[in-house]
């Protein structure tokens, strides 16, 4: 069972949410809130794995109790105002819900999370990464694939999915997001380099400023974000005067 609270300061839509979680069998309800300060309590004290929270509450906005969490569970938002989206994606929620929605747009959403709860779970247990400094195994077109790690060139986020370009020019497409690849890939051989972009370190041809240029020629940026990460790699195997 998935243990899951959710969050809103409207009591018809927390008895919405509410009802739809208790109907769907694979998710376990722990507690639903009016405001995030009591979920915050919860999730401190009890192993909660996701958040169905709303982001326009009185007490604290939802995006801003996210963030504000050292470790989140997983995060599905649900809102009124479809801009929230990309920013939603942005903090590596899982989807976001756009009222009114109904039993069928949840069970959507919450399918998502159990898949991703499966993978992250597998991932932990060494059922997807079998060997971490060699291969993982992901879900793309209905088939597992092994996918080898010196085969990666990069990985691409892309909303709801990721994209990993191999060195042989194909691509695969599972339906993770960027923050979950990460926990599957050894780090001292990839790096996130930009919101978008994961890269493997040793496909690196060339740093310059805010680019980096890869084995292949691909150009791709570098985020304010991450460009000591960067820096720091580089000059730690620089020789010679810079």
């Amino acid at each position: 069972m998935i243990n899951c609270i959710v969050i809103d300061d409207e009591p018809l839509a927390l008895r919405q949410i509410e009802s739809y979680v208790k109907k769907t069998p694979f998710l376990h309800l722990l507690k639903a809130c009016h405001r995030s300060l009591d979920a915050a309590e919860i999730i401190e004290n009890q192993e909660v794995d996701v958040v169905f929270t709303d982001i326009n509450m009185p007490d604290c906005n939802g995006m801003n109790f996210v963030k504000s969490l050292q470790n989140p569970p997983l995060i599905v938002f649900s809102t009124a105002y479809e801009e929230y989206a990309v920013e939603s994606y942005r903090i590596d929620a899982i989807d976001y819900l756009l009222k009114p929605y109904g039993y069928q747009d949840f069970l959507k959403v919450a399918l998502k999370v159990k898949q991703y709860y499966e993978w992250k779970n597998h991932a932990q247990n060494g059922v997807i990464t079998t060997t971490p400094d060699s291969y993982i195994f992901v879900r793309s077109d209905n088939q597992t694939v092994k996918v080898f790690f010196d085969k990666i060139l990069y990985i691409e986020g892309m909303s709801e999915y990721i994209r990993i370009h191999l060195v042989d020019g194909k691509s695969l497409m599972p339906f993770l997001s960027l923050k979950l690849i990460l926990e599957a890939l050894p780090p001292h051989r990839f790096m996130r380099v930009h919101r978008s972009y994961v890269v493997a370190l040793e496909h690196i041809k060339i740093f310059q400023r805010t680019e980096l240029v890869l084995s292949n020629g691909i150009v791709l940026p570098v985020s304010a974000t991450y460009k000591d990460d960067v820096q720091r790699y580089i000059e730690q195997r620089s020789i010679g005067k810079r």
